[in-house]
């Protein structure tokens, strides 16, 4: 069994790696595009400054879950160097919640802007949305390093009481094993999934029944409307979205639920640890398609690439 899962190790850490590496440059080239189009137009709107702080927010977090992947099984001694795995898991935790946050804000966001009710409220969220922006995004950050801190604090005090582990085996169960420090940890983790999960499942419910609407009015009345067109791209935005981040949900509470008895479940872990890689980077390329400006430059590097290699 210990051959087993050295092997399902190995092979996850190779696909891990081409995971992540790909989520990097995708969420690096998000970054780098509304970057450059800060500096020229001095200013960016609501949507690119969520996007902006997601693509950071996504280039550290797969950055860092592959240096604390990497690590633990190619070097796992260097972790028991003091602070090296709580700072490791702390940061991990800061940028994993910011990205599920604001992914979360990204599909509020379509919802109010793109979906049409006749609420009141939902009208002076409409108007308000804009400004409102900036100060969600600061307090998802608050939030994150808010949320990072305590795990720094709840992985020190249970590292604490286990260094008297030394060999690679006991390493990986002080690691991932539950004890009575990382059950507040554990429990703060589901329910901020949980939370988040339900703001984005929410928003694509109000805005798939906006479109429905939508399309209604526009099939009685025979008429074309040009707002259709968002609607249909923020819903397939959003639906994707969705599925992924249920995806990403599931195999996210399997891990919570799992990780005390790795021996037992250690395929469910790695599955769980690759569906967990590769989302960021896949609904991140899906947000790029979505995006005109962002598609229209990945288009134009993609031919020029194409004719330089022809060139030669």
């Amino acid at each position: 069994q210990q051959s087993n899962v050295t092997s399902y190790g190995v092979m996850a850490l190779a696909i891990i790696t081409l995971e992540v590496f790909a989520g990097m440059w995708i969420n690096a080239f998000i970054v780098c595009v509304l970057c450059i189009a800060w500096v020229k137009k001095k200013t960016l709107n609501s949507n690119e400054k969520i996007l902006l702080l997601l693509g950071c927010s996504r280039f550290w977090y797969l950055c860092l879950s592959w240096i604390y992947v990497f690590v633990s099984d190619i070097f796992p001694y260097f972790l028991l160097v003091h602070a090296t795995f709580q700072l490791l898991q702390g940061s991990y935790c800061f940028f994993n919640c910011s990205n599920l946050w604001v992914s979360a804000t990204l599909c509020v966001f379509y919802c109010i802007k793109i979906a049409n009710f006749r609420n009141s409220f939902f009208i002076y969220l409409k108007v308000k949305i804009d400004r409102m922006v900036p100060w969600l995004l600061l307090g998802t950050v608050i939030f994150s390093l808010i949320f990072g801190i305590l795990a720094y604090n709840s992985i020190d005090k249970a590292v604490c009481k286990s260094l008297n582990f030394t060999c690679q085996e006991r390493l990986w169960k002080a690691t991932i094993g539950i004890e009575e420090h990382f059950f507040p940890l554990y429990f703060i983790t589901g329910f901020l999934s949980t939370t988040s999960f339900m703001a984005v499942i929410f928003p694509a419910l109000f805005l798939l029944f906006s479109l429905w609407r939508h399309k209604r009015t526009m099939q009685t009345n025979s008429m074309k409307d040009l707002s259709m067109d968002a609607h249909i791209r923020a819903m397939k935005s959003v639906l994707s979205f969705l599925v992924m981040y249920s995806i990403n949900f599931i195999f996210l509470i399997l891990t919570l639920i799992y990780s005390m008895e790795y021996q037992n479940h250690f395929i469910v872990i790695y599955l769980a640890y690759l569906i967990q890689h590769a989302y960021p980077g896949v609904h991140s390329l899906i947000l790029i398609f979505s995006n005109p400006k962002l598609e229209k430059t990945l288009l134009r590097i993609v031919s020029c690439v194409k004719c330089k290699l022809c060139m030669r």
